[in-house]
């Protein structure tokens, strides 16, 4: 199909994408029964949904009379999603398809510290060795998912005052990605996508979920009505620097004292049990010592689900949350956090809010991250506003 031929036929194909991204095949007449269009100018969108690739021919409906007629679906192999969930000391990529199943995978121990450039740049190269290892091509590359550890503008992919992230502020990460990948590049924090990437894999019927993150550091991603919720300036989620009765006057990295990150981190729960003689350096050693069986570390985990149960409860009473999905490094500790939460949220929230609630650990595991930029990606060129531009360059 020429150009301007498909000038002429795309406009609105996103709409029909976007109803045939469920998989389930139709036909041209249950198109256009569905969207209300005309026979005709449905037959012009598929056609350049065809011709992009978008969309396949899937087999032969029965027939009312006549000849069967053709039924077409979403492939979700046309194109594949570069994703990087970055966080304060590691880096994971993956390459998925348009359904955000996972194709390859790569990961490293990376200090974010090291600034936007040479993390960015590792994320590039291992990103296009990624490509070449599940045997795609550039040119299939539907765009850039990534998630930071910090604070960060949506709209324009910056970091904004990130904590732990020298050098990052005001960076434009999406821009430095684009000009090795000509591809769109989305950017948002790392809670917000392992949000969406577990509402996709475990709670897509879920219209309201928070998701917790227990690593280095603490943060919340907020699903609302099917879609991240991020505040007037992205800043929305940020739980960790919430004031909790059990912090007394300890320190916190953002400046004051007495935050939940700042007794119920990672990195706060080592420091604790370094000071009581047993020694850990971080996350994962907290989580190797309770795996061991290790008594002060369970109890040192507990009391954390308890502090996060503090800040839980009142969020529960405010947002009114189906589902709370406890995830991140400490997480893979066991019961013992996830124990601590549901006590107290469930003696400080009102009755009505934690009726039908559920508090869960993250069934989608450390994919969580990579799965959500994906999705980041997808939702958002296959939207019925860009997939026109996807279809035209098709």
């Amino acid at each position: 199909m020429t150009e301007d031929a498909l000038t002429t036929a795309a406009p609105g194909a996103g709409t029909l994408l976007r109803l045939l991204r469920d998989g389930r095949p139709r036909t041209r007449s249950e198109l256009a029964t569905v969207t209300g269009l005309a026979r005709s100018t449905v037959t012009q969108r598929v056609d350049a949904l065809l011709a992009s690739g978008l969309i396949g021919p899937t087999g032969e409906a029965v027939s009312t009379g006549g000849r069967p007629p053709t039924t077409f679906s979403f492939r979700p192999e046309a194109r594949v999603v570069l994703a990087a969930d970055l966080g304060a000391t590691h880096a994971r990529l993956a390459l998925t398809d348009m359904s955000g199943t996972v194709l390859a995978e790569d990961r490293a121990d990376l200090d974010i510290a090291l600034g936007p450039e040479p993390v960015l740049d590792w994320v590039v190269e291992h990103g296009l060795a990624l490509l070449d290892t599940a045997e795609r091509d550039a040119g299939e590359l539907l765009g850039v998912g990534i998630g930071l550890p910090g604070p960060v503008e949506h709209s324009t992919g910056r970091a904004v005052n990130p904590p732990i992230m020298p050098g990052w502020d005001d960076f434009d990460v999406a821009g430095h990605v684009n000009a090795s990948i000509r591809r769109p590049v989305l950017v948002d924090n790392d809670v917000n996508i392992m949000a969406l990437g577990e509402h996709h894999v475990a709670w897509p019927g879920a219209g309201h979920l928070m998701f917790v993150k227990v690593a280095t550091g603490i943060g919340c991603g907020i699903i609302s009505e099917g879609r991240v919720y991020r505040g007037a300036q992205g800043a929305a989620g940020d739980m960790g620097h919430i004031h909790v009765p059990n912090g007394e006057q300890r320190p916190c990295r953002c400046g004051n004292t007495g935050c939940l990150e700042a007794v119920a981190s990672g990195h706060a729960i080592a420091e604790a049990l370094t000071f009581a003689g047993v020694p850990a350096t971080g996350a994962r050693q907290v989580v190797e010592l309770s795996r061991n069986g290790s008594v002060p570390a369970l109890r040192a985990l507990r009391q954390a689900g308890r502090d996060i149960g503090e800040v839980l409860a009142a969020a529960v009473n405010m947002f009114n949350p189906s589902v709370i999905v406890i995830g991140g490094a400490l997480a893979l500790a066991g019961d013992h956090l996830l124990a601590g939460a549901r006590e107290i949220i469930y003696q400080r929230s009102l009755p009505l809010a934690t009726e039908n609630l559920s508090i869960v650990s993250s069934k989608s595991g450390e994919s969580a991250g990579v799965i959500g930029a994906a999705v980041m990606v997808i939702d958002h060129c296959l939207s019925a506003r860009h997939a026109q531009t996807l279809v035209m360059g098709a």
